[in-house]
This record gives C-alpha cells, structure tokens and sequence, in this order.
C-alpha cells in the first residue's frame, strides 16, 4: 500500500530516480522579481543566523506546483531569487523578517515536475534535500516501510480538500454523511486514502464512489454538476465559480476534515535518522518557519506576485492573482491556516494525529502494510523545535 498525497495522481519511480541523477548535471538559471528585501545580515550568535547551523543551502522538496498553500515558504526568499525553469526550482537567499540568516534556501516543485515522487521519499533518494512535505497520513503509512519520516511544522491546521456538488440540484447536502445518505456518485483521484476511511466508517457507500476523477472538470460539467467530485477549497471552488467558462456559477462544498479525518496537509518533514543531526538547525529554523507563516497570512502580495512568476516560469497551470488572494482569504475564514486548538501556529494535536494513524490502520492491513504495534503520534511527529510564542493574531 502507498498512501500518496492529496494532490498525487500517479507515481513513475524509475523516471523519477533518474530525474535526480541528471539534476546534478543541469545548471543555470534566470533571476526572478520580487523576493524579501533584507536591511541587515544575522550576526553570529543571533537566533536568526543559520550560517554553520543549518545545511546551506536548505533545500525544501514540494508535492506540487507552487500556490498559496505554499505561501509561507515562499515568503523566505530574498530579493531576485534564482529561478531554474529547466528543474522548476527556485533558490536564493534565506531572508527572515528583513534578516539575512546567512545561508540560501532552494525550494523544488513536485508533482508533475518530479515525475510524481513523493516529497517524503525524496528524502531518501536525496540527501541534499533537507525539508520534504507530506500529509499526517502518509507520515504513519511509511512506518510500515525502512524510510521513516518525522513531521516538525504543520504549515496549514485543516487540510482543503473537500468534496463538491451543485448546490441547486442537492441543496440538502451539508455533510459528507448526507451524500451517503443517498446513491449520488462521488467521484475521487485513485488512492486516496480518505476515501477508504469515509467508505470503511459507513459515511459514504462503496457502491456510490468513482476513483475516476482526473483533476479535469469536464465530467463535473458534463453531468450537470449533478455529481460529488472531490476538489479544493482553495483552488477548484473558486476556479469553478469564477473562471471556468462552462460553469461559473457557485459550487457548495464540505471539508473531508469535518467528516472525522483530520489531516495535517503538507507537513514539513525530515528524515527520521537525522532528527539529531538537524537538531540545532531545526530550533532556529522551525520558528523562522512560523514567522513567515504568520507574516505571509498577514501580507500575501509580494509572495502572491512571485507564485505566480514561477508557475509561469515552470510551465504549470494558469494561477491567477485573483485565485491566489482567494485561497489565503479562504484558508483563514475557514480555520485552515490558523493557531488550531491553541495559540500556536503550526503545531501538532497529539490526538488529532492519532486519530489519523487508527483511521489508516485498517487501510494499511487491508493492503497487506500493517502499521506498527503501538505506534503513536510521538512516533511520528513532534513540537520539540516549535516556539509556542508564536501565532497568528
């Protein structure tokens, strides 16, 4: 079994190893606009200086194209930063608050920009790659394996996924649990390991969901919208309701977390045999990590403005300004971007990750890939290198 994350459509190993292999053989590059300005560098000893603290420069793995989601990663870049068009990566200086750490972050895309490869196991085809993403699920799938991984900074608290459906022709649909009260058909990526949870937990019906959705809307539009497909509040509520030119008309939606699967998306993970290793690195930069977070909710644009120069540069899908302030405007109204259950930003529920390994649990058994005996969220996350000052006001 190989719980992918969300946005993951299909996996080509044997490409993927060997677009790594040839990556170090590629260079060049072209300056992009935009970027944090810094009005000073971080002296020795300051909790901003990473130079001989950190790897340099500290390379962040994605699962997708860059977007808002992301945005916080993003903010970290300093003025003109290198955009590689051909490897869809950008790089430059590590700026924090106007700071310079002193060292260089790299930030790569994923998705179709690394053949599928998923962002935790890029860790272990890749040492250079410092930071990989992943969902909470996906955390505890790989401890059935030998390259386990360990969550340090949940970017986003809820997860965006969400299921959505017309809300002319079923306006009596709220919850995912009144879908399953009727046959309508939902149709969802192949793989997901949420929809085995809400099939497995009677919440939806085996004989209603399609694993045929192929990220397109075409079979959405042709139907009518008189199907459930799944989608993301923070990019196909909006597309659809505003940009796409064969609906344009509002969609209702419910998120995949109210239905009792509450998942941390895009986690930031390391290795777990190099939490020692990292771990005067990760102190300093965990919080740096928070405060860009909260910079980046409070002031999107500038951030915005580069996201959307680089999905031009990389060749990705249309990302639109609108769509962007969309999704941070969305991701906070609905508690996705916030301090969760506490005044912490970024942190994890011990129960909540819990509650995501038991729902797995029987999936992974299922596949023939148990999870380990008496695994728990300490085993597969932690708020060790956190500052629980920091938060969103």
């Amino acid at each position: 079994m190989t719980l992918v994350p969300a946005r993951t459509r299909r996996m080509v190993c044997a490409t993927a190893v060997l677009a790594l292999a040839l990556a170090g053989c590629t260079s060049g590059g072209t300056a992009a606009p935009g970027g944090q300005a810094a009005s000073r560098s971080a002296a020795a000893g300051d909790a901003l200086a990473l130079r001989g603290v950190c790897p340099d420069p500290v390379v962040i793995q994605s699962n997708w194209w860059p977007q808002a989601e992301d945005g916080a990663f993003f903010q970290l870049l300093g003025t003109n930063p290198t955009v590689d068009k051909d490897r869809k990566r950008v790089s430059g200086a590590l700026v924090s608050r106007g700071v310079d750490t002193g060292v260089h972050v790299e930030i790569r895309s994923g998705g179709p920009a690394n053949s599928f490869t998923p962002a935790a196991r890029v860790l272990y085809l890749d040492r250079s790659v410092t930071l990989g993403r992943a969902d909470i699920d996906q955390v505890a799938e790989l401890r059935h394996g030998n390259q386990p991984v360990r969550a340090v900074f949940a970017p986003l608290d809820k997860s965006p996924l969400v299921l959505m459906w017309d809300p002319v022709a079923y306006p009596d649909f709220h919850t995912v649990a009144d879908i399953g009260r009727t046959n309508t058909r939902v149709l969802y990526f192949q793989g997901a390991a949420y929809m085995d949870y809400l099939v497995g937990s009677g919440k939806l019906h085996q004989s209603q969901v399609e694993a045929s959705y192929d990220g397109t809307p075409a079979r959405f539009v042709a139907e009518r919208g008189r199907i459930v497909q799944q989608g993301f509040l923070t990019n196909e509520v909006y597309q659809y309701q505003n940009e796409l030119t064969q609906w344009k008309k509002k969609v209702a939606w419910t998120l995949v977390n109210d239905a009792g699967y509450p998942n941390y998306p895009e986690a930031v993970t390391i290795r777990a045999d190099r939490t020692a290793e990292l771990s005067a690195c990760l102190h300093k930069l965990v919080p740096i990590l928070q405060r860009a977070t909260v910079d980046y909710a409070h002031d999107p644009a500038r951030t915005n403005d580069l996201i959307i120069a680089l999905v031009k540069d990389f060749g990705a899908f249309p990302y639109s300004q609108e769509r962007a302030r969309y999704a941070v405007t969305a991701m906070l109204d609905n508690g996705l971007l916030s301090n969760g259950g506490n005044t912490t930003i970024g942190d994890f529920d011990a129960t909540r990750v819990n509650q995501i390994i038991e729902a797995v649990r029987p999936i992974a058994a299922r596949a023939g890939a148990s999870l380990p005996g008496g695994l728990s969220a300490k085993d597969l996350v932690t708020n060790d290198f956190l500052d629980p000052s920091i938060r969103l006001p």
